[in-house]
């Protein structure tokens, strides 16, 4: 079948997300593509906020059996002419057709890293417990939930009331600021796994387990607030050692490994 009977149609999802199907004659859909924003909290405290409205996460998938025909290249077309001047960031495995379309259609590497997972029936909810109580003098822990609605840091989110939604935060503080924190959300996954990011702590806190204490505590909240939540999916760079060390310790074992790409749209 030629390319010329397959449409490119932008059909939103119930969030908003942007999105396009490529829709064959008989109304199958061959490929999509999405974009997301990149958590703004995902990796560094403070948050590189001055170029973070800017980034995009973009997910493009075409069916093995409608592959080569360029429907991939058309929904990439269609993603650039909505996201001008954006940049564009892409996971993907070592391995496969989505790396060679990246370095055909002009994607710098960037970075690699491990994905890894927590299964709760791994994990002694007690153990948890204990390492929440344990005391951190002149920290306190906070909690929040709902949903980020455009917020860039963890103070944005902090400063609205809790409600039920698809964030959940467990953060430390100390003279009124967030020194550590830990993110996870349940949009965007199978409804049993949520993904983490983070913990992150900040540099002149760090060496005193702030990181393992936000983290633990997050996984008993989500475990109360999200009981269908079985599993934790996270990602990390390869040179995070100390990330790595700390998830070990929890539970988190590696599942694969992902290759990150950027592009910038002109």
């Amino acid at each position: 079948m030629s390319e010329s009977v397959i449409d490119i149609v932008a059909a939103a999802d119930h969030l908003g997300t942007p999105r396009w199907h490529a829709v064959t004659s008989p109304g199958a859909v061959a490929g999509v593509a999405d974009l997301r924003p990149v958590m703004p909290f995902e990796y560094e405290l403070p948050v590189p906020t001055a170029s973070q409205p800017d980034t995009l996460e973009l997910n493009l998938y075409v069916q093995p059996q409608w592959r080569r025909r360029g429907i991939g290249s058309r929904l990439l077309a269609a993603v650039g002419a909505h996201a001008v001047g954006r940049r564009l960031i892409v996971q993907t495995s070592a391995g496969s057709a989505a790396r060679s379309f990246c370095e055909q259609h002009g994607f710098r590497r960037i970075g690699s890293e491990s994905r890894e997972l927590l299964t709760y029936c791994d994990v002694h909810h007690a153990w948890l417990g204990e390492l929440v109580d344990v005391e951190h003098p002149g920290y306190r822990l906070r909690h929040w939930t709902g949903d980020p609605c455009g917020a860039t840091s963890v103070e944005q989110l902090l400063r609205h009331p809790s409600r039920p939604g698809a964030a959940a935060v467990s953060a430390a503080e100390s003279d009124g600021g967030v020194v550590a924190y830990v993110v996870a959300t349940t949009s965007a996954l199978p409804q049993f796994r949520a993904r983490q990011y983070g913990p992150a702590v900040l540099v002149g806190h760090r060496g005193r387990r702030l990181g393992l204490w936000v983290n633990a505590a997050l996984l008993f909240r989500l475990r109360e607030i999200h009981p269908h939540v079985e599993e934790i999916e996270t990602r990390t760079a390869d040179e995070d050692s100390d990330l790595v060390a700390l998830r070990r310790h929890l539970g988190f074992r590696p599942f694969g490994r992902r290759l990150r790409y950027e592009l910038s749209l002109p």
